[in-house]
């Protein structure tokens, strides 16, 4: 992960996502008509005194997840949620918000949407804006990515802040293959799935929240 450049070439933005360590409604609805076979009344009733029925409710399915593919984008893709755990300045609350932040992170490369992200990041931190631009690009004027998606096997911070008030958090990252669609559908390229990488990221805790100032990738 590297430092924000603007898109110059479908091939240069291909290439940076390679660097980047890690990097989803729609609902339907019956309009109140009652169930099929359930016959409401609209009659007083009956000399018996019985009652009339209740219809039942009928439940507004949930939109399901599909990932992209060939065919098109990611649809309904679950929005990351904060943990209650992440909002907290203690070492599970940061390796609770580091895992949230590699969520959103994997959330807007099937998405485009790197709106959240963007709101708990520093513009200093080179790799995370990098990443944007890859993601926003690739989104823009019809295109789409396929892959990409984000998992983060491991998380751990000795939870000391240096002088500045940044703590450490190690994070190994795990990102999947990811190929790059044109508007027209035909697939630019496709990239293999990245080696697993060690990334540091450098989190400050102000304002009753968790924020990222930096992140790069361990050498050595």
């Amino acid at each position: 992960m590297t430092s924000r450049i603007p898109i110059s070439s479908r091939r240069h933005i291909a290439a940076a996502a390679l660097l980047i360590a890690a990097v989803l409604s729609a609902t339907a609805c019956t309009g109140g008509q009652p169930p099929p076979g359930v016959t409401v009344s609209s009659g007083p009733a009956s000399s018996s005194g019985s009652a009339t029925p209740t219809p039942t409710p009928t439940p507004t399915p949930t939109a399901s997840y599909k990932p992209a593919d060939a065919s098109g984008r990611a649809q309904n893709v679950p929005v990351p949620v904060l943990p209650e755990a992440a909002k907290a300045e203690t070492k599970e609350g940061l390796e609770a918000f580091a895992r949230y932040w590699f969520e959103l992170l994997s959330y807007g490369y099937e998405t485009g949407d790197t709106s959240r992200l963007v709101a708990i990041t520093s513009t200093e931190c080179r790799s995370c804006e990098k990443a944007k631009t890859v993601i926003t690009g690739w989104h823009a004027d019809g295109r789409w990515l396929v892959g990409g998606r984000t998992q983060t096997p491991s998380v751990s911070t000795t939870f000391r802040a240096d002088t500045q008030g940044n703590y450490q958090v190690a994070i190994q990252v795990s990102q999947s293959a990811i190929s790059y669609f044109n508007p027209d559908g035909t697939m630019y390229r496709s990239t293999p799935k990245p080696d697993d990488t060690g990334n540091l990221m450098l989190a400050q805790y102000k304002g009753g929240s968790w924020y990222v100032n930096n992140i790069q990738p361990i050498v050595g």
